[in-house]
């Protein structure tokens, strides 16, 4: 049976006296209304990752990084290793957001070569795909989806395959207040699955965890999360406020 999850995404917000606040109210929140099997990960900017790792201690409330280096150490000034990040007690990292393959150039090639090495280290990779505006509009998103998930993570054995999640982020809807209905959010999600299904078979298409991401929020949670194939949420600016984060969780 498939994990539900809910990943909090904070991108290159707080110092580090606020993270550690907020990490440490939604660990008592959770110690006092247990996750229950469902999962939680904070995925923090790297300088709060050793902090907040250590603060969380509610069963199923874990840390995580926004990014890694595909390299496993050396002269690449700026950079963080896999091997940091779980270093640190982080357990899991977010490879392809939209914003790392918009700003940063990153391509499916690159994004491949980040999560294998995350996977040696033994971290969890929370791999993104979805498309922008255009690309839907043009009707190419099953498209662009398809290929982001073959090159970018197809090319794992099915072992390493489902030490991964996969989450779904219409870029379109990122921060802009525009959410996929719950229909749209379904129909690439069960695409999804199924692209999962014809390369690792049914066993592994059925265990997969897929998130939705995509101005997710408390007031849209529960109706995104009654879909069958939409198994949590990899939720942006809502993760930055303690009591919309928490009742987005509770909506799962």
């Amino acid at each position: 049976m498939r994990k539900k999850v809910v990943a909090g995404n904070w991108k290159m917000n707080l110092d580090l006296s606020q993270g550690a606040d907020l990490a440490t109210g939604i660990n008592k929140h959770f110690m006092a209304e247990p996750l229950n099997g469902k999962e939680v990960i904070l995925c923090t900017p790297y300088i709060h990752l050793s902090i907040v790792s250590s603060l969380l201690s509610a069963p199923g409330l874990t840390a995580g990084a926004q990014n890694c280096s595909e390299h496993k150490s050396g002269a690449y000034t700026g950079e963080v290793s896999a091997a940091m990040i779980r270093s640190t007690g982080a357990s899991s990292v977010i490879i392809g957001h939209s914003e790392r393959r918009t700003y940063y150039g990153e391509n499916d090639a690159l994004l491949a070569s980040k999560t294998a090495e995350a996977l040696r280290n033994g971290l969890r990779v929370i791999f993104c795909c979805g498309e922008v505006l255009s690309e839907r509009e043009g009707n190419i998103h099953f498209d662009i989806v398809k290929r982001q998930l073959e090159q970018g993570l197809f090319i794992l054995s099915e072992e390493d395959f489902r030490k991964c999640i996969i989450a779904y982020e219409p870029v379109w809807a990122i921060g802009t207040g525009v959410t996929a209905s719950p229909a749209q959010a379904q129909e690439m999600h069960h695409y999804i699955r199924g692209l999962v299904r014809e390369k690792y078979g049914k066993n592994a298409s059925d265990d997969t965890t897929i998130l939705y991401g995509g101005s997710c929020k408390a007031s849209n949670a529960a109706e995104l999360f009654a879909n069958h194939d939409v198994d949590g949420g990899l939720i942006g600016g809502a993760s930055l406020v303690q009591d919309e984060f928490c009742n987005i969780v509770k909506a799962l």
